[in-house]
């Protein structure tokens, strides 16, 4: 069975910092750009960040670039969305996404294959 798993969620204060993790299981992230998105209540699905197959090229949204980094370990089949100088507006649940198609400027150039189960982050005071 495919799946994608994610962890470390929970609710920071403002200005604070959170780490994601999400492990693939039942297939090679290898062989995939992989990505997050997240969905704030009332709010559309957007893709934060992703990574290509190799690690080696990366894309933000504006909304979090300078705060967020994605990076990725192949050999333990997991990727990890650092989050810095958390705001408010990063309230959301948070998806880790496998895509078949390339991390590029702008994003995947493909939509997700498969899909973790969230997790949440709230930003609160």
């Amino acid at each position: 069975q495919l799946q994608l798993v994610e962890s470390g969620g929970g609710l920071v204060q403002p200005g604070g910092s959170l780490r994601l993790s999400c492990v693939g299981s039942g297939f090679t992230l290898n062989y995939y750009a992989m990505g997050w998105f997240r969905q704030a209540p009332g709010k559309e699905r957007e893709e934060v960040s992703c990574i290509s197959s190799s690690g080696d090229f990366t894309n933000y949204a504006d909304s979090v670039k300078g705060r967020f980094t994605i990076s990725r370990d192949n050999t333990k089949n997991t990727v990890a969305l650092q989050m810095n100088s958390l705001k408010f507006e990063d309230t959301a649940v948070y998806y880790c996404a496998a895509s078949p198609g390339r991390c590029r400027t702008g994003g995947m150039s493909t939509g997700p294959r498969n899909w973790g189960q969230g997790t949440q982050v709230t930003v609160s005071s």
